[in-house]
């Protein structure tokens, strides 16, 4: 009796125990299944954020950097004339200055859609507009910079600034380590007479450092009156070149341009969209 006793608590061990065995053993599948669906849902995940990683490669443009808002001048301004003087060595320098990679002109699109309405106000007068330089890299200033903390450095003095020592330049305020073209609304420009094919007649030469630059040189601008004042060197403007640098100020300032007092060539959008920005990239053409 007792060692049946003894068989049938053993058989129901052995029974309890491959229970236990059997839901140890179904639990661990478990797991394990559901381990495995995790791994795959991972590999799913990463899968896919490589993939979005891989369509998204544009690289991060630097706020400087970005041309975006930028036009090329003549594709918003056909009729313009170029004369880009820092891409050539025809300029204060004597050399190619740095960032002017083409000889094109760039300016912000709202700069560039208020030139074309003071090109198309001057067309009508016979004119065209002549432009010297639009928008400046930082790196053209800092190449200027470099240069005018070179005194011995005079091989262009004869032709733009013959009545200056060079030592003056940053105090007078000629050169400076930051300048509102690089802001990109900015224009140096003249007029070119479409009758006589040449370019009106100004009294003097663009990027001339001296007081015979500056828009009231022998004038009033607020009257238009021209009058007799010659500079310490003793040059002056005739009556005829006073009036035309008032035709182009004029012009440019019905169209939201605003002009300084140092040079009569110089003229910066009033509505200017970044006046705080200081941009870095290269002039060429831009990609439409």
């Amino acid at each position: 009796m007792q060692e049946k006793i003894h068989n049938f608590a053993t058989e129901s061990f052995i029974h309890q125990h491959a229970l236990f065995m059997e839901q140890d053993t179904n639990a661990l599948r478990t797991l394990m299944i559901a381990r495995m669906r995790m791994g795959v849902i991972a590999a799913i995940v990463g899968i896919m954020a490589t993939a979005c990683k891989s369509l998204d490669n544009t690289p991060t443009v630097s706020p400087t950097d970005d041309s975006s808002q930028f036009v090329t001048l003549t594709d918003a301004v056909p009729d313009a004339i170029l004369e880009i003087r820092y891409f050539s060595t025809y300029n204060f320098v004597g050399e190619r200055i740095d960032g002017y990679l083409e000889p094109t002109a760039l300016l912000t699109r709202r700069a560039a859609d208020s030139l074309r309405a003071v090109s198309d106000d001057v067309k009508a007068m016979g004119y065209r507009l002549k432009i010297y330089d639009a928008y400046r890299p930082q790196k053209a200033v800092d190449h200027f910079v470099r240069w005018a903390s070179n005194l011995d450095d005079k091989r262009m003095k004869p032709y733009f600034y013959p009545d200056l020592d060079k030592s003056v330049l940053f105090k007078q305020d000629y050169i400076a380590e930051k300048s509102g073209h690089t802001r990109g609304s900015t224009v140096d420009l003249t007029l070119f007479d479409m009758n006589t094919e040449k370019e009106l007649d100004m009294g003097g030469t663009f990027d001339w450092f001296g007081p015979e630059s500056h828009p009231d040189f022998c004038g009033n601008p607020q009257t238009g009156q021209h009058h007799e004042s010659p500079s310490p060197a003793g040059r002056s403007i005739t009556a005829m070149q006073f009036k035309n640098r008032m035709i182009l100020r004029a012009a440019m300032m019905r169209h939201g341009f605003k002009p300084i007092s140092s040079e009569w060539w110089h003229f910066t959008l009033r509505d200017e969209p970044f006046p705080n920005t200081y941009f870095t990239f290269p002039v060429k053409q831009l990609k439409k």
